[in-house]
């Protein structure tokens, strides 16, 4: 096997939980091969560097194996290498987001209706 299809690779390899939402990153620009934005229909090869948008965050990975099956977790983290600069950048972003927190402390409880007709008012600006 020399290339699978992108989409079905970023879903065996568990970037994405259906292979219709690979397809759609694709389609959006989300994910660039070799620097070029990849269509879903486009090879993904062994030595390939991606750079892969999704709600995990951003990932840049080399393609180790091919893989068209999806199969446990543990296989699907063999078929990439995640770059340093990458992990760095990730983990950075995880530190950032939990220092906001200690800003924005959690409610104590859910609202009363009274609280949401403020919250509403208050965004509409009225």
């Amino acid at each position: 096997m020399n290339g699978v299809r992108i989409d079905k690779w970023l879903w065996a390899a568990r970037f994405f939980k259906t292979r219709a939402l690979a397809s759609k990153a694709c389609e959006l620009g989300r994910v660039r091969s070799n620097g070029i934005e990849a269509k879903p229909a486009r090879e993904a090869r062994v030595r390939d560097m991606l750079q892969v948008r999704n709600e995990g965050g951003e990932f840049e990975v080399e393609v180790l194996q091919l893989s068209e099956m999806r199969g446990p977790a543990a296989v699907a983290q063999g078929l990439y290498r995640e770059t340093d600069a990458s992990k760095e950048a990730r983990m950075k972003l995880a530190e950032e987001r939990k220092a906001m927190q200690q800003y924005a402390p959690v409610p104590e409880r859910r609202p009363s209706k009274r609280d949401r007709r403020r919250i509403i008012q208050f965004r509409s600006g009225a």
